[in-house]
């Protein structure tokens, strides 16, 4: 379980993931080595991952959520391939281990080429069905993630952070800028470590360190390069995770995501061009806590017309990184 400074801290990178270990000190109340200390003990244990990656649409590619139904006797050895793909994040087993839902990176159009998953997955003698809906829009604020781990930030400490943070100074209408050859070791060691400093990165990839910050800058400032930081709720004492599928009419669709994300429980909300129009990750801390949401705060929002509900019952791989043996780890594949 966490303490007070420890959620200071994950709330602190959740707002801005590469804000310095002194700023983040101010919004504790603890001095910049405890932060730095406490940070790499949750890194250490698995807990927490901060990472560096690429805009998917600077490949022309869409997000996609799966739901992929498997023979019982293939369902390990589907996941387990799926789950070490690059193009695919956020996979876990709901429905008894059945099911498999996952996001996926591809091309809305289907003449990119062979390789295509949903392709591969339509051949597979192991699967029995699969629903994909394409993501239209994502209802998280650009430093919005799951709260319910512990009070928020202040309004000052988030202003404060805000300030520092890269998204904060992205120019609106700037197309991201694709990556070159030289720009891969750069955005490989910020995959696997997305606060490593502007030192650590220069004797990576041989440049100067000026340099670096500039080709950060760069990509940042154009959308081309975001950072993310994966939490593992299940060692913070949150055991009960859940997909919820809705739907609502078009004249609601904005409104019902929006309330949505503003829920601490939830840790995303989209909207989808699928059978369910809406999809929402609530994280909770048993099922007890889960029905107290359903009744509560999910009930109070007018205009759900009729769910559904899946749960996890196995977590395989968050937005860069694998879920093994309760810890999250770096994926090399992932970048």
């Amino acid at each position: 379980m966490l303490d007070a400074v420890d959620t200071r801290i994950l709330h602190s990178l959740q707002i801005a993931p590469r804000a310095p270990f002194r700023l983040i000190s101010e919004v504790a109340g603890v001095s910049e080595q405890t932060v730095a200390r406490r940070f790499q003990a949750l890194r250490r244990r698995g807990v927490v991952r901060v990472m560096g990656l690429v805009n998917p649409a600077v490949h022309g590619r869409a997000t996609w959520v799966a739901r992929i139904t498997c023979r019982p006797d293939r369902v390990d050895a589907i996941a387990e391939a799926l789950t070490r793909r690059p193009d695919v994040s956020y996979s876990h087993l709901a429905s008894g281990g059945a099911e498999i839902v996952c996001t996926l990176n591809a091309p809305i159009a289907e003449d990119r080429g062979p390789d295509l998953l949903p392709r591969r997955l339509q051949r597979s003698s192991g699967v029995l069905g699969v629903d994909m809906a394409l993501m239209l829009h994502s209802f998280s604020a650009p430093w919005a993630h799951w709260t319910g781990f512990g009070p928020p930030l202040s309004t000052e400490a988030v202003a404060l952070l805000t300030a520092q943070d890269p998204r904060s100074d992205r120019r609106p209408g700037v197309s991201p800028v694709p990556p070159n050859e030289e720009d891969l070791p750069l955005l490989a060691a910020l995959a696997e470590d997305g606060r490593a400093s502007h030192a650590r990165l220069a004797q990576l990839t041989g440049w100067s360190t000026s340099r670096v910050g500039r080709r950060l800058e760069t990509l940042e400032e154009a959308g081309t390069l975001y950072y993310d930081v994966d939490l593992l709720s299940q060692r913070l004492g949150w055991n009960l995770q859940a997909t919820l599928w809705l739907r609502t009419a078009p004249a609601h669709l904005h409104q019902v995501g929006t309330a949505l994300v503003h829920h601490p429980e939830v840790a995303f909300a989209g909207a989808l061009a699928g059978e369910h129009n809406l999809m929402a990750i609530v994280i909770c801390t048993d099922a007890q806590d889960f029905y107290r949401y359903l009744t509560t705060s999910l009930a109070a929002i007018a205009g759900i017309d009729a769910y559904t509900v899946g749960i996890r019952v196995r977590h395989l791989k968050q937005a860069a990184s694998l879920v093994t043996q309760g810890r999250l780890v770096h994926y090399p594949g992932t970048g």
